[in-house]
């Protein structure tokens, strides 16, 4: 199995990625969100994804890093600084592609994340996993599961409570 690093930016995201992924792939979670304001709802977020991972899919490992508040001029900006962050690690970490949760909500551009991933990809030379995790039903499997386990649903993306962007 290649070893894929999973970017990850909440559980309700990462519940129905993984459960497709850790069937083809040994994932590892990689949690960085500096755009997620306050800091007690990055707290928040990151032990919601622990206590999923524990619940459902023991022996996942998940990395979590410092928390540094960013507050992006833009969507693209955003993707791109956690996508970037996500390819240097998994080059610095032996791991043979990367690969994001942020597709599986409808309200982000599937498009724009693999092109940006695409070019990362090429950049750090390290395969990326072209994704869009919406399809196949994935977002509403995702509620499916948040229901199923319990998981904590926030109301926005991260950077700007005040959009009301569901994950």
């Amino acid at each position: 199995m290649k070893r894929l690093l999973l970017h990850a930016c909440c559980a309700p995201c990462a519940c129905a990625v993984l459960e497709r992924l850790t069937l083809d792939y040994d994932v590892t979670v990689l949690f960085f969100n500096p755009n997620i304001v306050p800091r007690e709802e990055y707290d928040k977020r990151l032990l919601e994804l622990q206590r999923f991972v524990g619940d459902a899919h023991r022996g996942v490992p998940i990395i979590s890093t410092k928390y540094v508040q960013y507050t992006p001029e833009s969507c693209e900006d955003c993707f791109t600084l956690r996508l970037e962050e996500t390819a240097k690690f998994a080059v610095a970490n032996g791991f043979d592609c990367f690969t994001t949760t942020l597709t599986l909500s409808s309200k982000k551009d599937a498009e724009l994340i693999n092109e940006i991933s695409a070019d990362l990809a090429k950049k750090y030379s390290v395969e990326r996993l072209w994704a869009d995790f919406k399809k196949a039903d994935g977002y509403n499997r995702s509620i499916a599961l948040c229901n199923e386990y319990g998981i904590y649903r926030q109301n926005y993306c991260g950077c700007n409570p005040k959009r009301g962007e569901e994950p």
